[in-house]
């Protein structure tokens, strides 16, 4: 499947003479391992988005609580729509009336590497191993570093079946690692901000 294909929906629900996020028409290098991120969401719901990429987009899923740094918790792990590579990069805050409107910070990326195995040993691609239901992988980030896993379940939010995942942080390598903060006094990995300092930049920047 092609990025264009990948981002139909991204595309779709987005004004893009509206809001600054990345279009993902500009293309992004993709050389080297695999990237993600971890961004603060301040929409209808405060909330974790956690992004992987798998060849021309970012895999997302809504994580309410961000991950844990406990192999013992279960974080659910809602999936959203494919978003672009350049998405990684993106910090500022989405108008209200778009989709998704509120303030964004990056609170941790990096690059991670895929850990799951067939049965014979053999190692399978990080989206064969999601559409079979289950990935490992770890990730080397500046506040996360460690194993984590993402297995599939029915009965997510809605019910009826809807899909949803869970998030979970192996204990492979490590016992506890660090989790996610409080979203409020989380501090941007890039510009150092926090959710309010953004989204008071940019008022004032409107203001003018």
């Amino acid at each position: 499947m092609g990025e264009d294909d990948g981002l139909r929906e991204y595309r779709g629900r987005r004004d893009f003479g509206r809001t600054a996020e990345p279009s993902g028409r500009a293309g992004h290098p993709g050389n080297g391992r695999p990237r993600f991120v971890v961004q603060i969401h301040d929409a209808r719901r405060t909330h974790f988005d956690v992004r992987l990429q798998v060849d021309d987009v970012l895999r997302s899923w809504a994580v309410p609580k961000g991950p844990s740094g406990d192999p013992g918790d279960r974080r659910l792990a809602v999936p959203t729509e494919d978003h672009p590579l350049e998405y990684e990069e993106f910090e500022g805050v989405i108008p209200a009336g778009e989709y998704g409107g509120g303030t964004v910070i990056v609170w941790d990326r990096g690059t991670y590497e895929p850990l799951s195995h067939d049965r014979a040993g053999r190692p399978v691609g990080f989206g064969r191993s999601l559409e079979q239901g289950h990935a490992r992988f770890r990730l080397y980030g500046a506040k996360l570093r460690g194993e984590y896993a993402l297995t599939r379940f029915r009965g997510g939010p809605g019910s009826a079946g809807e899909e949803a995942w869970l998030l979970v942080r192996t204990a492979g390598g490590a016992g506890r690692g660090r989790g996610a903060p409080d979203p409020w006094r989380a501090r941007s990995v890039t510009s150092g901000r926090t959710l309010a300092q953004v989204a008071a930049e940019a008022a004032g920047e409107l203001g003018r």
